[in-house]
């Protein structure tokens, strides 16, 4: 019966999203979708084994200050977005250091690539039962080939249009999860069995680095800031926070469920989620791993465009897009080969940060030129903190082992 309501869920949330007239004519909707939907696309895969293996049942508390520190630096490009577009063209040291921070981007593009793909191996492997780093890395390679050859060929428009399918699809499937972890832990209390995990949970400064370096599960927010062409201002700085509420609420309720299904040796796959949620309900495993495939394929596509729209926007239209393309496949391969799945999720991290800490120098600046924004010298402290935190993050993040 469980799984019954559990399908039953994800499928009415899935429908609803994905074909609803109402939502398709919602401006405010989509511009919510697009930050909220890179923010949720990988994070609930990996976030909590993870947490579990590193902080233990503080991973809810863990994961309330990368949340926090995600929404300051939200609150720095929402700075951006209403006082750094209008004066984006002119010359100035404000100019200077975002064009570093779109440079720095690009990078953080090619790896947030790898990261998604390899974690789509990851997941489709698991599903068959079968875990090996060659076959994955195999696989990864052939799903770059088939999106660059694309992109080459006849552009990337076509297999985009199934983002709002594979966004719709994944958030179904947190819905039903959601409900299945309610309903699980709702027993345990009923029957006096609910309790804390007896578990590792002392907190180290290598953990502390590991936890830096797991910025990438809340990473996704900045996209509004480059949505001008679709969405007004004050439009993309209000759906922004929400995107950010919204997956705030879900990653600490989803955390605060999961934290009675920790258990020592978990270790670090990525992929443990599925095992993790298998006493749960046995529809649970299948859901994710399907959602899975869907969410890193749709996001790889997403970024594998803005990657090559974003060289071909630096080199100033010198280069073709068949070419940027084609840059992308050469430096997301050689990283697929050079890494792992989880040393990639601390080198995606520590790239956004790098972008993060490139942001809100430029709101330092701007703010500390623009004499009639309120209260400009208490936002230059806190931008230039912000900014500080997150070269921190770029220099200290760690993968996990």
């Amino acid at each position: 019966m469980l799984n019954f309501f559990i399908i039953t869920i994800a499928a009415s949330v899935f429908l609803y999203l994905a074909f609803s007239p109402r939502l398709s004519r919602s401006e405010e909707w989509k511009a919510t979708l697009t930050p909220l939907a890179s923010i949720m696309g990988s994070g609930f895969l990996v976030v909590a084994p993870l947490l579990a293996e590193t902080v233990g049942y503080f991973a809810v508390f863990c994961m309330g200050a990368l949340l926090l520190l995600s929404y300051a630096v939200g609150s720095a490009i929402r700075f951006n977005i209403r006082h750094f577009e209008p004066i984006e063209h002119q010359k100035g040291p404000a100019q200077s250091v975002s064009f570093v921070s779109r440079v720095v981007l690009a990078g953080a593009y090619f790896i947030s690539i790898t990261y998604y793909l390899q974690l789509l191996s990851a997941f489709l492997l698991k599903a068959f039962g079968f875990e090996s780093d060659t076959w994955a890395n195999v696989i990864t390679t052939l799903i770059l080939l088939a999106i660059t050859g694309v992109g080459m060929w006849r552009g990337l428009s076509q297999l985009e249009k199934i983002e709002s399918y594979a966004v719709s699809l994944n958030i179904g499937t947190i819905a039903g999860l959601i409900f299945a972890l309610c309903v699980y832990n709702i027993n345990l209390l009923s029957t006096g069995n609910w309790h804390l995990p007896d578990i590792d949970s002392v907190i180290d400064t290598q953990d502390l680095r590991v936890l830096l370096g797991l910025l990438i599960v809340v990473q996704g927010f900045e996209t509004s800031r480059y949505l001008q062409s679709e969405h007004p201002t004050e439009m993309r700085i209000k759906t922004m926070r929400y995107a950010q509420w919204i997956s705030a609420a879900i990653y600490l309720v989803f955390l605060s469920l999961m934290t009675v299904l920790f258990h020592q040796g978990l270790g670090t796959d990525v992929t443990a989620i599925t095992s993790m949620v298998t006493p749960v309900a046995i529809l649970l495993p299948i859901l994710i791993s399907v959602a899975a495939i869907g969410s890193q394929f749709s996001a790889s596509v997403a970024d594998t465009s803005g990657s090559g729209g974003l060289v071909q926007d630096l080199s100033k239209q010198k280069m073709p897009l068949k070419h940027a393309y084609f840059l992308v496949l050469v430096i997301t391969v050689i990283l697929t080969w050079a890494t792992d799945v989880n040393t990639i999720i601390a080198y995606a991290s520590r790239a956004f940060a790098l972008f993060y800490t490139l942001q809100a120098a430029t709101a330092a600046i701007v703010a500390f030129q623009a004499k009639n924004v309120k209260n400009h010298l208490l936002k230059v402290i806190f931008f230039s903190l912000i900014s500080s935190i997150c070269l921190m993050v770029f220099l200290l993040g760690l993968p996990a082992e």
